[in-house]
């Protein structure tokens, strides 16, 4: 049974805990602490690590890596996308602000290893999401990489996205 290994990254607070969370077929194991800074009017905690998942998809076994948010825990980035297949960095598609962080990642995730990647415009169920025209365009994206829809909070889509990168993985 092969096994991959996907990177999930995203700026702060776009869903990646959750992606890992509602993906995974086992607990997650998680490295969540209480927020400290400025960020805590936005949420209670944040992500030092990882978030660790997997998942079974038909014959093959997914291990999912969600990475920390904030840049102060960049130095965990390097580490967790060594011997990675392919990543997906999630865009808070209500934040557009933050869509020029999430082009940053692209860059910094592409300069570790030349692998496959998409990026998933999350929160699409939310009123004020951006599309993913708007998300390729303010992510600078080339046309052939694929930018998805998805709800973290939702095991069915955060599923079809791992199919969908697993496709683009074993092309």
């Amino acid at each position: 049974m092969p096994a991959y290994k996907i990177i999930v990254t995203g700026p702060f607070n776009s869903g990646k805990t959750e992606f890992v969370k509602n993906g995974s077929d086992i607990p997650m194991v998680e490295t969540e602490k209480n927020i400290t800074t400025e960020d805590r009017g936005i949420k209670a905690s944040t992500t030092v690590a990882m978030d660790f998942g997997r998942m079974e998809i038909d014959d093959d076994t997914v291990h999912l890596f969600g990475t920390p948010g904030q840049t102060r825990f960049s130095f965990m980035w390097e580490i967790l996308a060594s011997e990675m297949n392919g990543f997906i960095v999630l865009v808070d598609s209500t934040d557009t602000p933050s869509f020029p962080e999430a082009a940053e990642l692209i860059e910094q995730f592409s300069g570790f290893v030349d692998v496959p990647y998409m990026v998933v415009s999350n929160k699409m169920d939310l009123e004020g999401a951006a599309s993913t025209d708007e998300v390729r365009s303010e992510t600078h994206l080339a046309a052939d990489v694929p930018v998805l829809e998805a709800t973290a909070t939702s095991k069915e889509s955060v599923r079809n996205v791992v199919k969908e990168m697993l496709a683009l993985i074993k092309r």
